[in-house]
């Protein structure tokens, strides 16, 4: 099985440590005279194999953190019985240290405990044993040189992994922000989409259907007639396009006079300037919200014009009741087989319309009903709900 290949960092961690320790082996600078009573193998030559391991160590320090630290504690237990090197003691606490930081995080704990347990065994047991206080020092320097380090790594490693979750966020927040952004532009397009088509569509359909009459029909006063109502229609359409524009460019800003149920009549008037012929019984209802009551003004509007385009000859009505906190707008049309012009439908209006009533939480349908063609839409009278 081949090792894994270390990092450049680490390559010259390792070599640092091994040409440092092979120039105090060369000066004759050890960490215990040869006297010393633990020092079983003194001169040059033993220290350099606990030296040379642990700069192998270093080379796993971050590809293989727990094998490089049982190794090293291999390697430093031998150095003991050396007269021992410093670079050995420095490159072991680095290991240490790696080990917590690089290795799985039950490993990390485990370290932490086992070198805080030895610090404290290091210190209590020599003291219990030889009752001398200069024994309380080997205890300073076994937590010198394992719990320190793994301490210290265990610091680091909780920065690094906060830094981590902290950087995840920014990245959710970044996306989660986009995603409404982007679902913000779509319900914005989709709403001025629904303002063109009501707004433009009824005027076109009636010039739609009355410059096919003037030409279709060769009598004067039909002509002008026709002629006036397309005059009317695209003086009106253009007004509308106006205010749609404005509103574009004023960003967000609501026109001036945003239709309400008080200008139902004068939209069933124009219907019938255009050849409907409408009734409309708007009942009683009470005060109703601006979302709402423009909601249904747009659906009366997008069924008159269809009923303008597809309708067969006959009477529409139009009626709006309030009945347990709900708005309910129905338009009722003949429905068959119509003879004379008709205008083109690309069934944008049922969408706009399904749309208008889904947004405030409402229902709506449309479809035969006999001889007719109804829409109705139920629109819930709530405060605050957003159009």
């Amino acid at each position: 099985m081949a090792l894994p290949r270390p990092h450049r960092f680490d390559v010259y961690i390792a070599v640092g440590g091994l040409l440092g320790g092979l120039l105090l082996v060369g000066i004759g600078l050890g960490t215990r005279p040869s006297s010393d009573p633990i020092t079983l193998f003194d001169g040059p030559w033993p220290v350099l194999v606990p030296l040379t391991v642990l700069a192998g160590c270093e080379l796993l320090r971050r590809t293989a953190p727990r094998t490089a630290l049982l190794t090293g504690t291999a390697a430093i237990c031998a150095d003991l019985v050396t007269q021992g090197n410093l670079a050995t003691i420095l490159m072991f606490t680095d290991v240490v240290y790696a080990a917590v930081l690089y290795g799985p995080l039950a490993s990390a704990r485990r370290i932490q405990w086992i070198t805080g347990l030895l610090t404290v065994a290091g210190t209590l047991v020599p003291f219990a044993v030889w009752r001398v206080p200069e024994a309380l020092l080997i205890g300073v320097v076994v937590g010198v040189v394992a719990y320190a380090p793994a301490a210290t790594g265990w610091i680091v490693r909780n920065h690094r992994d906060a830094a981590e979750a902290a950087r995840l966020r920014a990245e959710q927040t970044a996306l989660l922000a986009e995603m409404d952004r982007t679902q913000a532009v779509t319900a914005e397009r989709a709403r001025m989409a629904r303002e063109l088509h009501d707004m433009v569509a009824n005027h076109l359909s009636a010039i739609a259907i009355h410059s096919t009459a003037a030409l279709s029909i060769d009598d004067p006063a039909t002509s002008r007639e026709a002629l006036s109502v397309i005059r009317e229609n695209s003086v009106d359409g253009l007004a509308e396009m106006r205010r749609l524009i404005g509103i574009l460019r004023d960003g967000d800003r609501e026109p001036a006079a945003v239709p309400t149920l008080d200008g139902l009549t004068a939209l069933v008037d124009g219907a019938r300037a255009n050849g409907l012929d409408v009734t409309l019984d708007a009942g009683h209802h009470d005060a109703v919200p601006a979302p709402v009551e423009l909601a249904a003004y747009r659906i009366v509007q997008e069924s008159l014009t269809n009923a303008l385009k597809h309708a067969c000859p006959g009477r529409v009505r139009v009626s709006l009741a309030e009945q347990d906190g709900e708005l309910t707008v129905a338009v009722s049309s003949p429905y068959g087989d119509r003879d004379g012009p008709r205008a083109p439908g690309s069934g944008a209006g049922l969408v706009g319309m399904r749309e208008r009533a889904a947004l405030l939480g409402g229902t709506f349908d449309a479809g035969p009903d006999g001889p007719h063609w109804t829409v109705r839409a139920t629109l819930p009278l709530r405060e605050g709900v957003p159009e």
